[in-house]
């Protein structure tokens, strides 16, 4: 790559886009944007009304990328704060090219759309009832149009009411047709406006002008259900972004101020009273209270947390006042990285909605070729009448345009990722949701995942009976060290008034434990089996070792100078609710298979109690082998805490990363669980599985529908009021239907 092409890749720029509603929208600015020169790795989200783009502005000036999109009918406004949602930012919308306003700027009359007869949304429609909104305006209007050009029928003599009805849908298509044409202008012949617009002109034409103005005044009806639809599936997405409360206490010197959340920075110290929400991710300094993380996470129980603990922006202090320093900055909080992990994931379209797009190109045109034949074949070849047949062709226009086909996937996608979100249930992008869909076995890491991840230590043994001695030995080896099994180590032999000399030059061996010096000797504490390589396992030591494993636990083998000191044997209880997470997960018709580098004892016992397969003493290597293997047979999704586990995360099918909102669970893996619930694996699946239906629905709608009036309309049994009632009829219902997911429940 080059010095230019690099610079130009880093060039990025965001804006907020007003008025797109379904995925033809974001195609028809991506299209048009792309035939710009300079512009390259176009991404737009119709959910959050995004565009994101890297710009060469020595090719293309950032204005001109502006009117392009305005002129196919979108708004367009600077991004103040990419990758998180404002959510008092308000949604607009008009299905395959209306548009919205939310610049802050009057509308001019030039826009195309503006005015009475305009597809235009008041800079707060989101918030306004449907007959307040510009979209409702418009339907207001066009009806008003309608009834006055009926009552002009009956009142005015000879020809003066048809030319009511012709001067109604003039005056509706107006704005339909100017973003036909700007469509045109970018390369875009094939749009809804483009087959409005010839539908209308030749239905005036043949003299149709009554079914004219009511097809006109049916597509403003479609796009104002298309629109209440949309900003219906936003609303979810947007609701997260209410959990942060605007305001927040700053503590400084003894006395509080209140100050906007958004300006907190990290290391300032925040009051939270009882009742109040978290304005900051933090760690609790000063009191106690019961934290209500169900907005995060979902987890319905409050979790009572004190100093030093973690705490979640959007988490409510349901008893107690608590004083908390900020760790994150707002912009990265949990809720905004969950807010840009649902809008990045949106962008990422699945195979099934690629699939439809590229045949979307081809299908367009083939309607437009046939309805042609339609038109000429017949009065060319039969004689028949040039009004009926073109007429049927008209019809077949309309009934032809793929909004609702195209909409089916991404609908059910964001529906899907904003039910997920609301319950600690994440998935990066439609992909993903289709590989989890066809999940038939999951594995999963032990240690933080299957079980609690805080190990305590059971049983300390000794040859020469100095238990103590190995404690302090272990704990010296181990001072300093966050993994969960050094913690226990250290907790215990703290809890037994223990005094050890930290060792030094302490470095881990990976797979089989850590060393370190102590006294001028060097000390190891780790895998048993790495001592027995060493030389250091006496046949007691070995029968000792043998039993605790076969109890479930941990065995950790101390020695130096290859002579063994003792053993350390530690026990990781199981989830509580992971023995019922695999009997859901059975139901589903789902292996699954615990991974581990614990050796073969402790990982049957553990498996064992919860009725599952295991594959134990694997180096991180080896899970990784074990994941290739498994994957050539099966769609494997993988568990693991995010950190030690990321190889083997990677190379699954699916990795799904256990966390309550850490930087890892949130953006290491294909996924995460929030709530730190092994039961939500099977949630997830059901959920994925749930999208996949749901999607595999709105196809089935969507050419079930085309197919039968496609039919009726050359059989010349449906016209054209019925064609665009059947278009906008199938476009309203998959989203409906897919708006069905937020409130799909996961659980049993």
């Amino acid at each position: 790559m080059s010095l230019k092409q690099d610079d130009r890749a880093a060039n990025t720029h965001s804006w907020t886009v007003g008025g797109m509603d379904c995925a033809s929208c974001a195609s028809k600015i991506r299209t048009a944007l792309e035939r710009l020169p300079g512009v390259s790795d176009v991404r737009v989200s119709v959910m959050s009304e995004t565009l994101a783009l890297a710009l060469d502005e020595g090719r293309t000036e950032r204005g001109k990328v502006e009117r392009t999109v305005e002129r196919l009918g979108y708004t367009v406004s600077t991004r103040q704060n990419p990758g998180a949602l404002d959510s008092d930012d308000p949604t607009a919308g008009a299905c395959c090219g209306g548009h919205g306003s939310r610049q802050d700027r009057e509308p001019r009359p030039s826009d195309p759309g503006h005015g009475a007869a305009g597809h235009v949304h008041g800079a707060d429609d989101g918030g306004k009832s449907w007959y307040r909104t510009g979209k409702g305006r418009l339907v207001i209007f066009t009806g008003l149009l309608l009834a006055a050009a009926w009552g002009a029928e009956f009142a005015l003599p000879g020809e003066l009411g048809m030319w009511a009805f012709v001067a109604a849908c003039l005056i509706g298509v107006a704005p339909v047709a100017r973003r036909a044409f700007a469509a045109l202008r970018a390369g875009m012949p094939f749009t809804i406006e483009m087959l409005m617009t010839v539908a209308a002109a030749g239905a005036l034409f043949i003299g149709a002008a009554e079914e004219a103005a009511l097809v006109v005044f049916l597509f403003a009806v479609g796009e104002l259900l298309e629109g209440v639809a949309a900003n219906r599936a936003r609303a979810g997405i947007r609701a997260l972004g209410d959990l942060v409360p605007k305001t927040a206490l700053l503590e400084e010197n003894g006395k509080t101020r209140k100050v906007q959340a958004s300006e907190l920075a990290i290391g300032q110290i925040v009051v939270v009273r009882p009742g109040d929400r978290i304005p900051a991710d933090g760690a609790i300094v000063d009191g106690m209270a019961g934290i209500d993380e169900a907005p995060v996470t979902g987890e319905s129980v409050p979790k009572t947390k004190g100093e030093g603990d973690e705490v979640f922006a959007g988490s409510i202090s349901t008893d107690a006042a608590i004083k908390v320093r900020v760790t994150r900055a707002p912009e990265d909080n949990t809720i905004a990285r969950i807010i840009r992990l649902v809008e990045e994931a949106q962008e990422a379209r699945a195979p099934t909605e690629r699939f439809i797009d590229r045949f979307s190109r081809y299908y367009m045109p083939a309607i437009v070729a046939l309805a042609i034949l339609v038109a000429i074949v017949p009065p060319l070849a039969a004689g028949a009448a040039w009004d009926v047949w073109v007429y049927r062709a008209l019809a077949l226009l309309l009934i032809g345009c793929p909004c609702a086909l195209v909409i089916s996937v991404p609908a059910s996608i964001a529906s899907s990722l904003s039910a997920g979100a609301r319950r600690g249930l994440l998935l990066k992008g439609g992909a993903v949701i289709e590989a989890a869909a066809r999940v038939n076995l999951v594995t999963f890491d032990k240690t933080g995942t299957l079980t609690v991840g805080r190990p305590v230590v059971t049983d300390v043994w000794s040859p020469e009976g100095d238990e103590k001695a190995v404690l302090a030995l272990a704990a010296g080896v181990e001072a300093g060290s966050s993994h969960p099994l050094a913690e226990a180590v250290l907790a215990h032999a703290e809890g037994q008034g223990i005094a050890f000399e930290a060792g030094r030059d302490a470095r881990a061996i990976p797979g089989r434990g850590v060393e370190a010096q102590l006294g001028g000797e060097i000390v190891f504490v780790g895998s048993p089996r790495y001592a027995e390589e060493r030389g250091a396992m006496t046949p007691d030591a070995k029968a000792r070792i043998e039993a605790l494993e076969a109890e479930g636990k941990t065995v950790a083998a101390v020695f130096r100078a290859n002579a063994l000191s003792g053993v350390i044997a530690l026990r990781d209880e199981p989830r509580e609710d992971a023995a019922a997470a695999m009997h859901d997960l059975r139901e589903l018709g789902v292996r699954s298979v615990m991974l581990t580098g614990d050796n073969a004892r402790t990982a049957e016992a553990i498996a064992g109690s919860l009725s599952m397969e295991y594959r134990a003493e694997l180096l991180p290597d080896d899970k990784v082998s074990a994941i290739r293997e498994l994957t050539a047979g099966h769609t494997v999704m993988m568990i693991g805490d995010g950190i030690n586990d990321a190889p083997a995360l990677a190379t699954a099918d699916v990795g799904v990363a256990m966390g309550s909102g850490t930087d890892v669970a949130l953006e290491s893996a294909d996924g995460a669980l929030l709530r730190n619930r092994v039961g939500d694996v099977a949630g997830l699946l059901r959920l994925a599985r749930a999208t996949m239906a749901n999607i595999r629905q709105n196809i089935t709608i969507a050419l079930g529908l085309k197919a039968v009036f496609l039919v009726t309309t050359v059989l010349g049994i449906t016209g054209l009021w019925i064609a665009i009632l059947a278009d906008t009829g199938a476009t309203v219902l998959v989203t409906l239907n897919a708006l069905r997911l937020l409130g799909f429940r996961p659980e049993r």
